[in-house]
C-alpha cells in the first residue's frame, strides 16, 4: 500500500525543475512535504475512505478527504473500530423518527485508516469562523498529517455560509483562520497547515491573495486553475499559475495545482512547465484511480480490475453502502450492459453477482458486510419513504424532545447535511455530504 518512491518516480517520470530545491517553510514533525507529490483532490463522495486507500494502491503520494464542516465535526466521539481498526468520529443519531434508520444508532461522519493512510492523510476543513475552525481541527489533528482550509468550493451550501470560495472575498478573515490554525494546532500537533483555493479576476487581485496567505506560517498552497463562477467543464486556465509558484517560493510554500490535470504523468510534466511543486488530480481519479499510475508502470487499469479494488476495500472498512454505490457509478462506464443494474443493486452480494465478480472470496467478504450494515434489512416502501420524509422534515424543523430549535441556520442546514441520502435504498441513512472542493 505504499505510494511510489522518489527513487522510483525519477526513473519513470521526467526530473522536476530544481526551483523545488529551495529553502522553504520547515515541515513539522509529523507533517508532510507537499513538493514533488500527485495528490488526490478533495471531494463530495469520491473523498471517502474506499476512494482514498484506492488512490493510495495506484500510486497517490497523499490523499486529501472531503471537505467536512467544522460544526459537524465538534462534539463528535473517536472511536477505534474493533472490526476494521479504522478510526470514526461519530455522534448520536438524535430528531429521528422512529424507524428511519433501522438499528443504526449513531452516524459515522469521518473515517480513517491509521496504517494505511498514515503518514499521508489530509484533512480538509470547511469553516468561515477561527475558533470553530481551531475546535473542530483539534479533534482530528492527533490522526492526520495536516489540516487544510477550503477556500475554493463554489457550490451554495458553502459559500451561503461565508466558507469555500466566499472566503476568497474576506481575504482578512481566511488570513485569521490560517494563522489560528498554525498557532493553535499546526504548532501544537506539530502538522502542516494549507490552503486551497481559486483563481480572483485578474493576475493582481490572485498575487495580493496567495501573499497575504503565504504569510500566515502555513506549509502549502493549492490552486484550482478556474475563478469561482466556472464550471468543471470549463478548460482550466493556467495564465497565472507561474506566478503563484513564484510568490509561494518567495516564501518557501509549497504549490500544488488543479484543474484538469488527467494522469500522474501530465501533472509531473506541467509541474514542471510552470514551476509549481505538483499537482492533484480530481476527476480523473474519480473515474478512474488508477490515474495515479505512471505510463512506465501500466498506465490506466482496466475498469473490471479497479471496481474489484475498490470493491474489497469498501467492503474492509464497512464503507457506507450508498456511497459505495455511487462510486461504483463513477467507475463502471456508463455504456457497459451491467451499469444500470449495479446502479439499482441493494447489496454487496447482489453487486458482485452482477459484475461476476463473485469468486468464494468475494461472496464471503460481500455478504459479512451486507450483515455489518444491515444491507439484509427489508427496504421502506414508497410510500414509507414519503412518510418518513415527512417526518424528517418536522423533526428538523421542531428541534429536540426538550423543544430546543438549535442555534440558528447553520446547524439547522448541518442536521440536512448530516441526514442527507445518497440512494433511496440508503435515503434514510444519516450521512454527511460533503461539499465539492
Amino acid at each position: 500500500m505504499s505510494s511510489v518512491s522518489q527513487e522510483a518516480l525519477s526513473k519513470t517520470t521526467p526530473p522536476l525543475s530544481t526551483n523545488f530545491i529551495v529553502p522553504h517553510v520547515p515541515i513539522p514533525r509529523n507533517g508532510v512535504d507537499y513538493r514533488g507529490k500527485v495528490v488526490l483532490a478533495p471531494m463530495v463522495r469520491s473523498g471517502e475512505l474506499p476512494s482514498r486507500l484506492l488512490a493510495l494502491h495506484y500510486g497517490a503520494d497523499l490523499v486529501w478527504g472531503p471537505e467536512t464542516i467544522d460544526r459537524s465535526m465538534i462534539g463528535t466521539t473517536r472511536k477505534i473500530n474493533p472490526r476494521t481498526s479504522c478510526i470514526e468520529w461519530a455522534r448520536p443519531i438524535t430528531n429521528v423518527p422512529q424507524g428511519m434508520l433501522g438499528f443504526k444508532k449513531e452516524n459515522v461522519l469521518y473515517r480513517i485508516d491509521p496504517a494505511r493512510e498514515k503518514g499521508r492523510l489530509i484533512y480538509q476543513i470547511g469553516t468561515s469562523n477561527p475558533d470553530l475552525a481551531v475546535q473542530a481541527a483539534k479533534v482530528v489533528a492527533a490522526d492526520v498529517s495536516g489540516i487544510d482550509v477550503n477556500a475554493g468550493c463554489p457550490k451554495p451550501f458553502s459559500t451561503s455560509g461565508g466558507m469555500g470560495a466566499a472566503l476568497l472575498r474576506t481575504p482578512d478573515l481566511l488570513a485569521s483562520i490560517l494563522r489560528e490554525l498554525v498557532e493553535k494546532v499546526g504548532k501544537v500537533y506539530e502538522i502542516g497547515i494549507s490552503v486551497k483555493i481559486r483563481l480572483l479576476e485578474t493576475p493582481e487581485l490572485t498575487e495580493s491573495l496567495v501573499r497575504k496567505l503565504c504569510g500566515t506560517g502555513i506549509i502549502g498552497l493549492t490552486v484550482h486553475c478556474r475563478t469561482t463562477p466556472m464550471r468543471p467543464r470549463e478548460r482550466a486556465i493556467r495564465d497565472q499559475l507561474r506566478m503563484i509558484g513564484s510568490v509561494c517560493r518567495e516564501y518557501g510554500v509549497a504549490c500544488l495545482m488543479n484543474g484538469d490535470v488527467k494522469n500522474r504523468d501530465e501533472a509531473l510534466r506541467l509541474a514542471t512547465e510552470y514551476g509549481v511543486d505538483g499537482g492533484m488530480i480530481a476527476t480523473a481519479a474519480e473515474s478512474n484511480s488508477s490515474a495515479f499510475r505512471t505510463l512506465a508502470r501500466g498506465g490506466l487499469a482496466p475498469w473490471r480490475e479497479v471496481v474489484m479494488e475498490y470493491l474489497k476495500y469498501a467492503m474492509n472498512v464497512e464503507n457506507k453502502w450508498g456511497n459505495t454505490k455511487f462510486s461504483l457509478g463513477q467507475l463502471i462506464p456508463g455504456r457497459e450492459a451491467c451499469y444500470k443494474a449495479v446502479s439499482m443493486s441493494k447489496s454487496h452480494v447482489e453487486c458482485v453477482k452482477l459484475l461476476g465478480l463473485d469468486s468464494a472470496e468475494m461472496m464471503r467478504d460481500a455478504e459479512e458486510a451486507d450483515k455489518v450494515l444491515g444491507l439484509n434489512e427489508p427496504i421502506p416502501s414508497k410510500q414509507e419513504r414519503k412518510q418518513m420524509r415527512k417526518q424528517m422534515k418536522r423533526a428538523l424543523e421542531g428541534g429536540d424532545a426538550n423543544g430546543n430549535t438549535g442555534a440558528g441556520q447553520n446547524e439547522k442546514k448541518q442536521k440536512q447535511f448530516e441526514l442527507g441520502n445518497s440512494t433511496k435504498e440508503a435515503e434514510y441513512e444519516a450521512h454527511q455530504q460533503v461539499a465539492v472542493a
